[in-house]
């Protein structure tokens, strides 16, 4: 029988939490009162409120380093939340291979890489993966080959990952359309999101993440898109 109240948050190492979505979501776990860590390339400017490790997500060994070291200094890990991602906008032509292949790297190899590091400290508890995906992993735009490439793959690891798992730890796989967010910031401007265009916050996604991690273990929020109400490339 499962229990009516949501489970604890816990101890959650969240992927990109210096920026974006991913600092969105250090906020929500703090809020909601579970434990937040953080992985990402840049440093964490928080005075040392938040555990923090420094690695590159595309790195495997690095981010298998930053997880261990961050669950002996949580004694444990409860949850992963994938939030680290990148974008490299225009053609198949124009984008460098380089940063082509980077994209993949952060985005769908830097998810499989984290889960992999943190799958132990998870099947302990019977703990969770929240894996941030995108609109665009349901759908293919011009100019986003890349992007659009990895977070289909993204889509596909974790719906392979809740099937190989189940019973184990659970999988939600969370769809966000655009956010308010730096992410847009360094790009060019004809691929920077106009006045009129359809965001939501980052702290809205933030917040369905928490819902996600409140489940009573035996019941899964499997995929969960949060977009605007009036967002024009849904369903």
């Amino acid at each position: 029988m499962t229990s009516p109240y949501p489970r604890p948050v816990g101890r959650v190492v969240v992927t990109g939490g210096s920026s974006g979505l991913g600092a969105a979501v250090v906020d929500a776990v703090r809020a909601a009162g579970g434990s937040p860590a953080v992985i990402d390339r840049v440093p964490l400017d928080d005075g040392g409120a938040t555990p923090f490790a420094q690695a590159d997500v595309s790195n495997h060994i690095e981010v298998e380093h930053a997880i261990a070291a961050l669950a002996a200094e949580l004694d444990g890990i409860d949850a992963v939340v994938t939030a680290a991602g990148i974008d490299r906008c225009g053609t198949l032509g124009e984008v460098d291979a380089v940063e082509w292949e980077r994209v993949i790297g952060v985005n769908l190899l830097g998810t499989v890489s984290t889960v992999r590091a943190a799958l132990p400290y998870l099947e302990e508890v019977h703990g969770r993966a929240v894996i941030v995906a995108s609109s665009l992993a349901l759908r293919g735009v011009s100019d986003a080959t890349a992007y659009c490439a990895s977070k289909f793959g993204v889509l596909g690891f974790s719906r392979a990952l809740a099937a190989e798992t189940r019973g184990r730890l659970g999988v939600t796989t969370i769809i966000p359309a655009g956010m308010r967010t730096a992410f847009f910031d360094d790009r060019p401007e004809q691929y920077k999101p106009g006045a009129d265009a359809q965001l939501i916050e980052a702290a809205e996604a933030a917040r369905a993440i928490v819902f996600a991690l409140q489940q009573p273990q035996g019941v899964e929020v499997r995929e969960l898109v949060i977009c605007p109400e009036e967002e024009p490339s849904w369903p």
